[in-house]
């Protein structure tokens, strides 16, 4: 069972003395089943009392997560048994305006919990799956089901059924115009007869439904035109805010992606999605909606500044496309991006951010239930693309007054804004804050923040009117944190390069973090490794300088040239660079392999990396590959020049963007790099999905010239060294037909210094240590050969 060790001391095993020798690995050993580490903290979460902490971990050798408890006051970790799984409480909860009380979903379900007393109410009990879980404001709790809203009294203990949404004709709409119906009706009694009576049991009925007050409201019918997106109750249960998106809508030829080795024997195909530009996200509607009377109201958008203005006009015209008419369109920002729907908690007002379905705008905009009009309050706009990151928001307790985070000063930074007016930085800096949360008094904001550099995160605090940023934490590596049900405490889950994520606690005011767990093996803890030597390499491209990790041996050899390993992190819009335990776990236990055999090892936080502001981010605009290729050739120098890097000796690997990025330095610098691997790579961005893509490059049929410049197929005439291509061929991300056509282009091209090895039971994300194995055999053979 995990057992507390003082945090100097989980510290210092976890980055290693700085004198000892690294410990020799086997590749085997590093590509084995990562239980060979031990589990992460995968979640963590307070119990109702502040006094012991639930979390997750990993079983060994199995996909099953299991919960634990561990109580502050000592003793040691406990695994939560089957029977007892119904008195967990939860990570995601929600507390009332005078926090005396949690409510949360687990299993689908809505649980209240009383935090004077601790008595757990189960409010449903169903199949069914509850979400949007919040206090009413008359005390009780309000969620959905599907698109149904119900309403529980903590009184009367009644459920009630608040609305019910339906993306149906209302029977009580008169029919559309029919020459053939009415002359039906005309010339036939009975017909004119028995529709009446019709009516009258419908009319009947339904002013028993309102004069009954143990009666449901009657359902809210919002036509047969749309489906219905998503939709919130206010606190006082009266009103909803709806969005629809048009019924049909064409969403572009999806993919069917073949499976060769499947249980039946046979070969067998799955649907994939769709790609850039086949057509752009649904337009989505907005409504305000009477719960009770089922009244529905279109919420207009007119006001939102910006809406009839096209970004994309110049490069519209150029492609010979028609200009764009009328309002652009719109979606709800989701839950995902940190967007959504907030109604404040007297349900008065109700916010919405909103996304440009062409990527250049971000509103924030509100409504109330006597108004038809979205008001902005805020707007962003980049004439790059929205971040899908940062879109944190929601009300402070006057009702009154928003709290955002915003790019607008080049940095995510946190602002509250009252009314119409601008919005009132709180913090601000070259650096980003980001995940924040009120203080459990609502006077201050906990967040994340990487002020010291930017691969240091801490928990900090500012007070809610703004003034001196204070770091609450000294841990280097936070990932995500917590605050105890009474605020006074701080659970926090942190990491270090060779320690996954563990848990520790301290006060919310600040102090000696007490570290609760260390889940690593045995094994894994005896070892010692290569530390990372964090290093900001000079850009000889007006790009200032590129941060990144530098693996090497503790001393290099006086007249001694090393062999060069650069590796590429995937996403684009990934920082690695950082004192957090890596994504890339197994790549960097291959980098002391190769450190261990002679080599040296940069990994870059190229441009276009997060953690470094918007205009790093935006550095690849319409432009992919190549400001990040300039920073690896900054990166080679550096090694040569401060390293003594054999220049002549240079390989360079990584998947998915990574994989991208090898194929943009072979092709596009033939001769830099002697030997490459690109992991299931893109190779062309057309194949690409449209979420992702279209805020880069906009979409092929109106910026051809992007993905022209920005798609490695159209370089592969370059290739002189030696590559080799990896892909799981079951990859419905970057789909494997990425490197069969890059594998016919090279053929066409007459190349014959490539390879490429399928996986056929992978998908992005490899699962399979033998896949792991056999990939990274081939990527050290290939640097053996060609670098050695």
């Amino acid at each position: 069972m995990p057992r507390l060790l003082p945090l100097s001391l989980l510290l210092l095993a976890a980055f290693g003395t700085a004198h000892a020798a690294p410990t020799p690995i086997t590749i085997e050993q590093a590509m084995a089943d990562p239980d060979w580490i031990g589990p992460p903290v995968e979640s963590a979460w307070w119990s109702w009392n502040g006094q012991r902490v639930e979390y997750t971990l990993k079983r060994p050798g199995s996909a099953v997560r299991d919960s634990f408890r561990l109580p502050l006051a000592g003793g040691v970790a406990q695994q939560v048994a089957d029977d007892q799984r119904g008195t967990l409480d939860a990570a995601n909860r929600v507390y009332d305006g005078s926090r005396q009380r949690m409510a949360f979903v687990r299993n689908g379900d809505v649980f209240v919990r009383d935090l004077r007393n601790g008595t757990l109410s189960q409010i449903t009990r169903s199949n069914e799956r509850a979400s949007g879980v919040n206090f009413a404001s008359d005390g009780g709790v309000i969620w959905k089901v599907g698109n149904n809203w119900f309403h529980w009294n903590p009184r009367s203990g009644v459920t009630s059924q608040v609305a019910q949404l339906k993306a149906e004709k209302n029977p009580a709409d008169a029919p559309k115009a029919d020459v053939l119906r009415d002359q039906q009706l005309r010339t036939l009694s009975t017909l004119r007869s028995d529709r009446a009576q019709r009516e009258e049991l419908r009319e009947q009925g339904e002013r028993w439904r309102q004069a009954d007050p143990t009666r449901a409201p009657a359902p809210i019918f919002l036509g047969a035109e749309v489906e219905i997106v998503d939709s919130v109750l206010s606190p006082d249960a009266r009103h909803l805010i709806v969005v629809t998106k048009p019924k049909g809508y064409e969403e572009g030829r999806g993919g069917k992606m073949p499976l060769y080795v499947t249980e039946s024997g046979y070969e067998e195909a799955e649907d994939t999605r769709t790609r850039v530009g086949r057509n752009n996200p649904e337009p989505h509607a907005f409504w305000l909606a009477d719960a009770a009377t089922g009244k529905v109201q279109a919420l207009s958008l007119d006001d939102l500044p910006g809406i009839a203005t096209d970004p994309l006009a110049a490069l519209r015209k150029k492609a010979g496309k028609d200009p764009l008419k009328g309002n652009r369109p719109l979606e709800v920002m989701s839950e995902f991006m940190g967007g959504g729907i907030r109604w404040n908690a007297d349900g008065s007002q109700a916010a919405i951010m909103l996304r440009a379905n062409d990527n250049k705008d971000r509103w924030i905009a509100t409504t109330s239930a006597t108004r038809t009009k979205l008001e902005s309050r805020h707007r962003l706009t980049d004439a790059g693309w929205i971040n899908w990151g940062f879109n944190d928001y929601g009300w402070m307790p006057d009702g009154r007054t928003l709290w955002l985070l915003s790019e607008e000063s080049g940095y995510s930074h946190l602002y509250t804004q009252s009314g119409s007016g601008k919005p009132r930085a709180i913090t601000s800096g070259n650096w980003e804050a980001s995940a924040p949360v009120l203080s459990a008094d609502g006077s201050s904001f906990y967040f994340l923040c990487n002020q010291k550099w930017p691969g240091d995160y801490e928990v900090c605090n500012v007070n809610a009117n703004g003034g001196a940023v204070r770091e609450v934490t000294a841990l280097d590596g936070v990932e995500d944190f917590s605050l105890s049900p009474d605020g006074g405490q701080l659970l926090v889950r942190y990491s270090a390069p060779y320690l996954p994520a563990q848990i520790a606690v301290l006060p919310s005011s600040g102090g000696e973090a007490r570290p609760l767990t260390d889940t690593r093996s045995a094994a894994f803890k005896a070892r010692e490794w290569v530390q990372p030597q964090m290093v900001q390499v000079p850009s000889k491209h007006g790009a200032g300088h590129i941060w990144a990790k530098y693996y090497g041996p503790e001393k290099l050899e006086a007249g001694r040239q090393y062999p060069i390993a650069m590796f590429v992190h995937g996403a684009g819009y990934l920082q690695n660079v950082h004192a957090r335990y890596s994504n890339y776990f197994r790549e960097q236990m291959f980098h002391n392999l190769l450190v261990q055999q002679g080599y040296i090892v940069l990994d870059m936080d190229y441009r276009g990396s997060e953690g470094y502001g918007r205009n790093w981010r935006t550095a690849i605009y319409r432009n992919m590959g190549h400001p990040e290729l300039e920073d690896y050739l900054d990166g080679l120098d550096w090694l040569v020049e401060t390293k003594q890097g054999d220049r002549d000796r240079a390989g360079i690997y990584g998947g998915s963007y990574g994989g991208f990025m090898t194929y943009m330095a072979l092709f596009r610098s033939p001769g830099t790099f002697k030997a490459g691997a690109a992991l299931r790579p893109v190779g062309d961005w057309h194949q690409y999905n449209h979420a992702y893509t279209s805020n880069i490059l906009n979409t092929p049929d109106i910026d051809p010239e992007a993905y022209r410049i920005s798609s490695p197929i159209e370089y592969a005439e370059g290739l002189q060294d030696h590559l080799l291509i990896a892909h799981g061929m079951m990859d419905d991300n970057v789909f494997f037909q990425d490197s069969v056509n890059m594998s016919q282009k090279l053929i066409e091209l007459h190349k014959d210094t490539w390879s490429i090895a399928p996986y056929p039971l992978e998908r992005h994300g490899y699962t399979r240590a033998d896949s792991w194995l056999d990939q990274y055999k081939r990527i050290y053979k290939l640097f053996e050969q060609e670098l050695k």
